[in-house]
């Protein structure tokens, strides 16, 4: 079987947990997920099927959309609500909606992010966050992020007794942003200290929550014979990329890796497509020449033994 299961992670659970789970329910091994999740964060979590690993890394190249929350007064070891408590600093009063739509609107666009120590980043062959565990430090490369919207939603709580505020935003950004770290700098310019409170994926790799089923969903579709329902085709998946019907001899000269004559369009990347099946991404080199990219000879599509 090969296409892409829009699940939605719910918290309490890693991302090699889902995997694990979905490769038990679908009794297959193949099985890689499209960008990890926190366990404490929830939302869309791709995972992709047979033939379709062989696109996580397009996948995980789009843009992602995020909602959550803020607190301001607070930080952690994790920046998030996991860690340990290292710095708190009481409000007094809270910051207006200028003073905080000011600060989003700051941490828009091209921006630079050091990645928590607590976190899945190798530096010297090493997790950040096994130097964390071992109580040591090490200096983290900087990143080079994308923030296309980041907003408030809706109006900020104050807490007078606890010294806290909470706003919750929308935020979409690049592949490789830490929300958690966003967070942290935002009290950082506010000059107060600042955690995630809560994160929900509302959209990865071209999936939204609308799309996604739970874990307990899918086992359902096993059982009732209708895998087909939930997982979704290559060919809808890479729906965005023009979509090209091999001739014979086409399909012949692609299932050699050859380059291709097309004349029918003039885009950048095409979806190759025979006996109703993506059988290859290609790439333009030239007008009306395109190479391999993404290789998918043996995707026979959502073709699982128990809807058969």
């Amino acid at each position: 079987m090969d296409g892409v299961l829009p699940l939605f992670k719910e918290r309490g659970m890693t991302s090699a947990d889902c995997v694990a789970k979905v490769r038990h329910i679908l009794h297959m091994r193949k099985v890689g997920h499209s960008g990890t999740l926190d366990p404490n964060v929830d939302g869309v979590l791709p995972i992709c099927l047979g033939q379709a690993t062989k696109i996580v890394n397009l996948l995980m190249s789009s843009g992602k959309t995020y909602t959550g929350e803020i607190t301001l007064g607070f930080a952690t070891t994790t920046e998030d609500l996991d860690g340990e408590v290292i710095q708190t600093a009481k409000l007094s009063q809270p910051f207006s909606n200028e003073q905080l739509d000011t600060v989003f609107q700051q941490m828009t666009g091209e921006l630079i992010q050091i990645p928590p120590m607590y976190s899945a980043v190798k530096v010297h062959g090493k997790r950040l966050y096994e130097y964390a565990r071992a109580g040591e430090s090490v200096e983290r490369p900087q990143r080079h992020i994308t923030v296309t919207k980041f907003v408030r939603v809706g109006e900020p709580v104050f807490d007078a007794a606890a010294g806290i505020q909470k706003i919750k935003f929308e935020v979409q950004c690049s592949k490789g942003t830490y929300v958690r770290t966003l967070a942290v700098d935002f009290g950082k310019k506010l000059n107060v200290p600042a955690v995630m409170s809560q994160l929900t994926r509302q959209s990865s790799g071209g999936f939204t929550i609308a799309n996604t089923v739970t874990l307990a969903q899918l086992a359902t579709a096993v059982k009732e014979h209708r895998c087909s329902q939930v997982i979704w085709p290559l060919r809808q998946v890479l729906v965005k990329y023009p979509q090209v019907t091999l001739t014979e001899q086409q399909w012949l000269r692609v299932s050699n890796g050859a380059a291709l004559r097309l004349t029918t369009t003039d885009a950048n990347v095409v979806t190759l497509l025979y006996a109703g099946n993506v059988k290859a991404l290609y790439q333009r080199i030239k007008p009306n020449y395109y190479k391999p990219m993404i290789m998918l000879l043996q995707n026979n599509g959502v073709n699982y033994e128990s809807d058969k």
